[in-house]
C-alpha cells in the first residue's frame, strides 16, 4: 500500500478543502493519505527540502521548487479582487508606508511579494501570521499584513485598511492574485500524480456539493471566527477557482512570479508546470 503525506494549513479553507480526504468521503483506489497540518511558512520551507509529496505552498514558494514539484491543476487559494490586507493603527496613504516597518507572515508567502511589488522599500518583520495584529496594535511595528481569518478581523481591533493587495494587483494586471497551491513531487511519476490530482479534485468537489458538513469539520479551524464568517472565508478561497485555475489563472501564477524576477525579488526565471489529472 502507497503513503502519501498530504500537508496543509490548520485553517478553515483548508480544512473544508481537505474534508472528503480526510474523513475517508472519496476512494482513495488503494493508496494511503496521511495529513500534516502547519503554517503555511513551515511548509514552505519543507518543499524547499522536498520533504512532502503533496503539500499547500505559497505560489511565490513555487519559485523555488519548481526543479522539484508541479502545480496540481486543484487547491488553488485565488483572491479576485481581493487578498492580503495591508493595516496600521491609523489611516495611512500609499506613499507613507515607505521605509516602515512591516510585519509579514514569512519571507516565501506570496503575501510578501505582492507587498513587496506594491511597495519595493520597507523594512520586513517576519511574524507568526497568527500574531500580527497584536504587533500592530500593540505598536511593535507600524503596519501587518494579515492572511487567513485576519483578513475579515482586523476592523474589530480598531486596525485600519491601508491597501488590499489583491484589489491592487488587479488594477495592476486586471487579473485575480494567485496566492496558495498545492503542488505533487514529480518523482511519484504520471501515474501517481494522476491518481492524487483526481482524489484532491474529488475532495474538493465534495466540499463544495456539501457545504454545510464540510464546513462543520472547518470550524475546528476557524481561530475564534464565528460560522457566518467562516463562511464567507472559506467562500473567498473555495470556490471554482480552487477546481481548477483556468487560462486567467494559470497565466495570473505565471505573470506574478515574472513580475517577481523583473522586480530581483525571485532570484531566476521560473518553470511553470502544472500536473495533469
Amino acid at each position: 500500500m502507497t503513503t502519501i503525506h498530504v500537508a496543509h494549513s490548520p485553517d478553515s479553507d483548508d480544512a473544508f478543502m481537505f474534508w472528503a480526504l480526510a474523513e475517508g468521503r472519496i476512494d482513495t483506489e488503494g493508496l494511503t493519505y496521511v495529513h500534516e497540518l502547519q503554517d503555511i511558512e513551515t511548509l514552505n520551507q519543507r518543499a524547499r527540502r522536498g520533504e512532502l509529496e503533496v503539500t499547500a505552498v505559497s505560489i511565490h514558494a513555487y519559485a523555488y521548487i519548481a526543479d522539484r514539484y508541479a502545480l496540481l491543476p486543484h487547491g488553488a487559494s485565488i483572491g479576485d479582487r481581493y487578498g492580503p490586507r495591508l493595516v496600521a493603527r491609523t489611516p495611512m496613504t500609499r506613499a507613507a508606508v515607505r521605509g516602515k516597518r512591516i510585519a509579514i507572515p514569512g519571507p516565501l508567502t506570496s503575501a510578501y511579494l505582492a507587498l513587496r511589488l506594491y511597495e519595493p522599500d520597507f523594512v520586513a518583520v517576519p511574524t507568526p501570521f497568527d500574531r500580527i495584529e497584536d504587533a500592530v496594535a500593540d505598536g511593535a511595528v507600524d503596519l501587518g499584513l494579515l492572511i487567513h481569518e485576519g483578513q475579515l478581523t482586523f476592523g474589530d481591533r480598531g486596525l485600519h485598511l491601508v491597501a488590499d493587495m489583491g484589489e491592487w494587483w488587479f488594477g495592476e494586471t486586471g487579473l485575480p492574485l494567485p496566492l496558495g497551491g498545492n503542488v505533487v513531487r514529480k518523482d511519484l511519476g504520471p501515474a501517481l500524480v494522476s491518481q492524487v490530482s483526481r482524489h484532491l479534485r474529488a475532495s474538493i468537489a465534495l466540499a463544495l456539493e456539501h457545504r454545510g458538513v464540510a464546513l462543520d469539520h472547518a470550524m475546528r479551524y476557524a481561530r475564534g471566527l464565528d460560522r457566518g464568517k467562516a463562511d464567507t472565508f472559506v467562500g473567498m478561497y473555495v470556490n471554482d477557482w480552487t477546481l481548477d485555475y483556468g487560462d486567467r489563472g494559470r497565466e495570473a501564477v505565471r505573470l506574478f512570479l515574472e513580475r517577481g524576477v523583473h522586480a530581483g525579488i525571485i532570484p531566476q526565471a521560473v518553470a511553470v508546470e502544472f500536473a495533469d489529472g
